[in-house]
């Protein structure tokens, strides 16, 4: 079994090309804490370099998401934009072609030294990309699932309220999303104890699980929270929890919600109950906290339904944010 603990990213609006140096100084940083070498550390310049660039001279509220998951020794760069759009993609990924006048060769450079990389652009609503690197010899998750999540803190605040982990085995893979109450120290203060004990114990089973929980986070503010259940061979996600995390399953001609109990873990739930949805072939399951709008189309996802899962979690994030909460969206993805 593999357990993730989920990573947070650090945001970093790029409207003028100072902007540039700083995401790479901090991308290096994550970067030297884990040992990587200086010829991938120079690839991640180029890629930050790149992706920042094609943003400040090219895009409306373009920013770049930073984050780091050292159990794999993997730093993942996230663009998002609001447009102009690209209006020929395949073009723009040739080697060689370059609008920015940046030092390297353009999206096809950042693609070609990028372990993971998926785009989708949309004209006139924007682009959003995604490019994974990581350390020598660190292999990419070997799972028939793959997980897709970005989680970020309030504006204003440098510590997330909220957060995530995953546990994959030869089964499935089972998700914990926790909101800590309020945003800052006290709510990243609960959401992480409740990754620790998870982390420690994730073959629970589900009602075991949030029981646990409860218990544990009794010492902490509280914190809303769901534990989700992806099985590769079933046809339904089983999920438990309290509080206002939400989910999705959404395929190309299924769309079905599901949402948590009322309470609040550590304060006071009811007894947790597991309940199902059903789960469609190739359909994919978002979860969500309340930084995330309650009701949104679906219908702006479906092309992005076979690219990388992370890109579906920028989309919600680019276009439902409610700005004012700490905000993470988990994607669950089986492999075609």
């Amino acid at each position: 079994m593999e357990v993730i603990r989920g990573w947070t990213h650090r945001q970093f609006p790029l409207s003028e090309p100072s902007g540039v140096g700083e995401v790479r100084r901090h991308a290096a940083r994550l970067a030297a804490g884990m040992e990587w070498r200086e010829l991938e550390m120079g690839r991640l310049a180029i890629v930050v370099t790149e992706l920042g660039t094609n943003l400040y001279k090219h895009a409306r509220k373009g920013r770049l998401l930073v984050g780091a998951c050292p159990a794999r020794g993997e730093i993942e760069i996230v663009s998002i934009d609001e447009g102009p759009g690209i209006a020929d993609v395949g073009r723009s990924l040739r080697d060689g072609f370059s609008t920015g006048g940046s030092p390297g060769t353009g999206l096809g450079a950042v693609r070609r030294l990028a372990g993971d990389f998926d785009l989708y652009s949309a004209v006139p609503c924007g682009t959003l990309c995604v490019a994974r690197l990581r350390r020598s010899g660190a292999d990419g998750p070997p799972h028939a699932l793959r997980a897709g999540a970005i989680c970020l803190p309030v504006a204003g605040e440098t510590e997330c309220g909220d957060a995530w982990a995953a546990a994959f085995d030869a089964d499935g893979v089972t998700v914990l999303v926790a909101d800590g109450l309020g945003h800052g120290p006290g709510a990243a203060a609960a959401s992480q104890a409740a990754v620790d004990l998870f982390s420690e114990a994730p073959a629970l089973a589900l009602t075991a699980q949030v029981e646990q929980l409860h218990r544990r986070l009794q010492t902490t503010r509280g914190a809303a929270l769901c534990c989700a259940r992806f099985d590769t061979g079933g046809d339904a996600v089983r999920f438990t929890g309290a509080g206002n995390i939400s989910g999705r399953i959404v395929s190309g001609l299924h769309d079905r919600s599901f949402v948590t109990a009322h309470g609040t873990a550590g304060l006071q739930i009811r007894n947790p109950v597991v309940a199902s949805v059903e789960r469609p072939p190739h359909a994919v399951m978002l979860l969500h906290s309340d930084g995330i709008a309650s009701r949104w189309d679906t219908r702006p996802m479906l092309p992005l339904l076979g690219s990388d899962p992370t890109l579906l979690a920028a989309l919600l994030l680019r276009d439902h944010s409610r700005l004012r909460d700490d905000a993470t969206i988990v994607v669950i993805q089986q492999r075609d």
